[in-house]
């Protein structure tokens, strides 16, 4: 990263170089219910003056980049880039052996081959980088004040893959755990530690490194809490989920937003951070990965552990009258990052991935 004369930053991103200043950023306060049609093009203002989140409008200039064909590719293993669609079909036609209970168990069958893990990026996201770095004023910083004293943040990343994102994480200041149920993937997650952590640079020298750690679990169950020496009721400050929710089959996905909630630590400097993928999908197109458009996340955030109501087409019903549920989680920022990974792209480059940040109320 540079800075030139000019007070623009400069920084590479997956070979492109882009210059950014600001970018439009949605910040949201305390949710009711949100109609889904007003998601872009509705600001809700909190009408206390004492909350403290406002929203903001901040503006982006990103230099072009040059595209490429939308492939999900394997940068560090695997046999070949596979075009999207043929890799979507060579999924479900996978999975269709792994259903119910034996679901995981497809995910660690590929991990356990390794020639073909279409998900896996090989590289952090940008999209996380982004808000780690340019959204500090919703999610904060690494360190935090507590009781008088200043710790380390905790952070977890379910479903973490080859753990790129963890050791980003740690980059940053954070204490960052990730967690696989795929015994194989644990084991890419101890080479890749291995072998690259020296490509993820101290951030910031006043804040200084975190810890990196990986653990083998049931997200559902607690325990991989204690595998590595913390206690059951701990909880995070920061969750962060991609490729993770839109993995889990739509009947899983309320336990998923129960146990996210459990997990969460309920402070107002604790956050779960999700990058919303894929969320132009045609529900009926079925997954892995699945459709999660941001109506989804709202839903079942805000109704965590309850069945949310799919139509036959497997779109999210939405009832924007009811009220959160005990537990529920509240949207506190909402934006499209100003990078992500190419799969999150359209064709002719633009970002369809969101960040959605949420907090206990």
């Amino acid at each position: 990263m540079s800075i030139a004369g000019n007070g623009v930053v400069t920084h590479t991103i997956l070979g492109c170089q882009r210059a950014r200043k600001t970018r439009p950023v949605l910040l949201l306060g305390p949710l009711t219910r949100i109609h889904p049609l007003h998601f872009q093009h509705t600001l809700r203002i909190p009408t206390d003056p004492q909350l403290h989140t406002r929203h903001q409008h901040l503006q982006t200039t990103v230099q072009p980049c040059a595209q490429s064909t939308s492939t999900m590719s394997l940068p560090v293993g695997g046999r070949r880039d596979v075009p999207l669609e043929e890799a979507r079909a060579a999924l479900q036609t996978h999975f269709s052996t792994y259903q119910g209970a034996k679901y995981a168990e497809g995910w660690d069958h590929l991990w356990s081959k390794g020639d073909f893990l279409p998900w896996d990026r090989g590289n952090p996201s940008p999209a996380l980088t982004d808000t780690l770095s340019n959204h500090t004023d919703v999610i904060g910083h690494a360190m935090i004040e507590e009781d008088g004293k200043t710790r380390r943040k905790r952070a977890l990343v379910p479903g973490c893959g080859r753990g790129v994102d963890v050791l980003l994480l740690q980059s940053f200041g954070y204490d960052a755990i990730g967690l696989e149920y795929a015994t194989n993937a644990l084991k890419a997650c101890e080479e890749y530690l291995k072998d690259h952590e020296k490509d993820y640079p101290l951030k910031d020298e006043k804040v200084g490194k975190g810890s990196a750690r990986f653990v083998q679990g049931d997200f559902y169950a607690d325990e991989w809490l204690e595998k590595v020496g913390l206690d059951k009721d701990t909880k995070f400050d920061l969750i962060y989920d991609y490729t993770f929710f839109c993995a889990m089959q739509p009947p899983m996905r309320s336990a998923w937003a129960k146990r996210m909630s459990q997990l969460l630590r309920p402070d107002p400097q604790a956050n779960l951070v999700c990058l919303e993928f894929p969320t132009n999908k045609p529900a009926q197109a079925g997954g892995p990965p699945f459709a999660s458009p941001p109506k989804a996340y709202l839903e079942h955030l805000s109704h965590p552990g309850e069945e949310v109501k799919y139509d036959a087409e497997g779109n999210v019903m939405m009832n924007p009258l009811a009220p959160s549920s005990p537990g529920g989680l509240e949207r506190v920022g909402h934006w499209h990052p100003a990078d992500t990974h190419q799969i999150g792209k359209d064709t002719e480059g633009n970002v369809q991935d969101w960040i959605s940040v949420w907090r206990h109320r």
